[in-house]
Formats: structure tokens, sequence, C-alpha cells
């Protein structure tokens, strides 16, 4: 089997695809559309196995690189289902630029996944069933308070708008002495997915708009050289 696109370069906006040794543009327009469901023209039909599936271009986006591979299913959401952190790309000229990549060609009823793709399925495996799974998944933003751990060397709280792609829209650090300071993804050098809307734990994490507006409100910009 051929393996899945392995793109990465560090501090840039730019991935570069190790396994077939060329340059490919990393898809910021890709944003927010990993639940929506696939156009005509955007998704490969082909002759292997049941006719009712389609090939989607489905993306794992780490920060730093990302994993491509065409997996056929039924539906973009069926992908989203099986597999976790994952989106389905629907833009038009990435589904274009990838069409003639050897990416690997996976069905989603196969026992057997490769690597990279299997453990994305098994943490979703592991999530079916779990009061709360899905629970986030169909909407257009969520808000989020998400709190990290004492090891963590992030901020200890952060609160997040995000879209249905799980990428942030907008942030809001709270400081222990009140104070606070927010960014856009402009502010950001890499903007992966922070958040798995399937995940059953962000039932719990959720907060209104309100709470969201009021912190972002008297927040001050980020300071950044980007």
């Amino acid at each position: 089997m051929v393996p899945a696109a392995h793109l990465g370069e560090p501090a840039a906006y730019k991935y570069k695809q190790w396994t077939h040794h060329h340059a490919a543009e990393r898809p910021g327009n890709v944003r927010r559309q990993s639940c929506v469901p696939t156009p005509l023209g955007s998704a490969r039909t082909t002759d292997m196995g049941s006719a009712d599936k389609r090939s989607f271009l489905t993306l794992h986006d780490y920060g730093m690189g990302g994993l491509w591979w065409w997996i056929r299913a039924r539906t973009a959401r069926e992908v989203l289902e099986t597999f976790a952190w994952v989106e389905v790309v629907t833009d038009p000229e990435s589904v274009a630029r990838f069409e003639g990549e050897e990416l690997a060609v996976v069905d989603i009823d196969d026992p057997r996944m490769p690597p990279g793709l299997d453990g994305l399925r098994a943490q979703r495996d592991a999530q079916r069933g779990r009061s709360g799974f899905g629970a986030l998944a169909d909407r257009d933003i969520v808000y989020l308070r998400r709190t990290s751990d004492e090891d963590d060397d992030g901020p200890a709280v952060q609160l997040l708008e995000v879209g249905p792609d799980g990428r942030r829209i907008r942030q809001v650090e709270p400081a222990e002495d009140g104070s606070a300071v927010r960014g856009r993804p402009e502010d950001w050098l890499f903007d992966p997915p922070v958040a798995d809307l399937f995940d059953p734990e962000l039932a719990d994490q959720e907060i209104d708009r309100g709470e969201f507006e009021e912190q972002w409100a008297r927040a001050r910009p980020a300071d950044t050289d980007l």
C-alpha cells in the first residue's frame, strides 16, 4: 500500500512532501470546512468496493506537518465519526492538487488501517458510546473553557472560539492577576485544530458566547512579531 503523504516544514506556512519529494502549499483555505458534506467534484469515485462509497481527501493536521489519505466512505461525516482529529478537505484547489498524488486509498470498512490512521480510529472507537460523544459536532461555532494540566507549559486557562474544523477563530488567555490577552489566527505561527468536536469530554468544557465576549472585550491584544 502506498503510504500516506507526510507533509511538514517547521516554522513556516508551507508543508514539504517528504514522501514524494516536492512541495505542497499548506491548505489555509481549507479552514472551517470539515463538517460540510462533500460537493460533487471534490470527492473521487473509484471502482474499488461498493458503489455507494466515494474517496474523500482527508487530512490529519498536527501543526508542523500533516498526514493525507483518500478515504473511501459513504459520507464525509462518516469519515469524521470514524477517525479522531481528521478533517475532510473539500476545497477544490487542494483536491485537484492531490488528484495526481499517489496517496494511500483506504476503505473505511477495512479491519486494518495504515500507520497513523490506525491510532486515530482506535482513539475514536474508545470515545464512541460515551456520554457527550459528537454533541458539539454540528455547531458552526463552539465556545470552550480549557484548563491546562499543572505540568503543561501553556497558559493555565484558555477561552476558545472554535470553528467546525476544530481550529481557533479567537482565543483569550486570562491571567491570575485579572488581566487577559486575546489573539486571532494571524497572531499564531501554527494553527492546527485544537479541538475534535466529536470528543465527548468537550461537552463539559462548553461555555456560552456571552462569557467569551465579556472576556474578549476586556483583554489586550497579543504582542507578536509574526
